[in-house]
């Protein structure tokens, strides 16, 4: 794990709560726990798990025998230790074990550029047992263009944050800029966020899972949808 990457993923993890990320996670959230709803499983890991909050949702709904979660970020694994939850550091190629279920959630698979899509969904068949199921949401072209890009600038007491971001050719970028208040002075940090646009095309081929359900999903923009749910079964 490169140590740019764990860097922009903890800054991402300090000022998710500034994102309108909280407040649109329950709409998203529904499309899974409404698949999950109709199919018996037992296990389920969620990849990307950030600050454990899918986690937390689920199992309060169905009450899973076996969650875990693995995230890149060390400080977002430690929120979901502190939620009571198993989770670990680590990439999903790296890990043992398989699982009957596994999630994906709020276009995490769209931070992958086609080299690591390939490699990760080649995991995620490895690591499913025969019948399982992969969910997860990717981000559509027009959430891209014209939900996605732009700038923001948010702030509370103790943090001041802004985002510029562009998408160009398939690829999306955003510059975080952070400071945190530390005594009577801010800190900066600063990193660079980049998103890249998959079909669901794509997505299908490089797995080598079966195709159940696609649905459109709209968090940001009423008119038409920025997201779209996947759910795709190893035969």
């Amino acid at each position: 794990m490169a140590n740019s990457t764990s860097d922009s993923l903890d800054l991402y993890a300090k000022v998710e709560d500034l994102l309108g990320v909280k407040e649109a996670a329950p709409s998203l959230y529904a499309h899974y726990l409404l698949f999950l709803n109709t199919i018996d499983f037992d296990t389920l890991l969620d990849v990307g798990c950030g600050s454990g909050d899918f986690l937390r949702q689920i199992q309060g709904a169905l009450e899973i025998p076996e969650v875990k979660g693995i995230d890149l970020s060390p400080l977002m694994v430690s929120k979901t230790l502190e939620q009571g939850y198993d989770a670990q550091c680590v990439d999903l190629c790296d890990l043992d074990g398989r699982y009957d279920v596994l999630t994906a959630v709020f276009d995490m698979v769209n931070y992958l550029d086609k080299a690591a899509l390939e490699r990760f969904l080649g995991c995620v068949k490895a690591h499913l047992n025969d019948g399982g199921y992969f969910l997860c949401d990717i981000n559509t072209l027009h959430g891209f263009e014209n939900v996605a890009v732009g700038s923001y600038i948010v702030d509370d007491e103790e943090r001041f944050l802004t985002v510029d971001s562009d998408f160009e050719e398939g690829e999306y970028s955003a510059e975080f800029t952070l400071f945190e208040k530390e005594g009577s002075c801010f800190k900066k940090s600063q990193e660079s966020i980049r998103q890249y646009h998959h079909t669901v095309d794509e997505i299908v081929r490089l797995s080598g899972l079966e195709l159940v359900q696609s649905d459109d999903v709209t968090l940001y923009d009423l008119d038409e949808a920025d997201k779209v749910f996947l759910v795709l079964k190893k035969v």
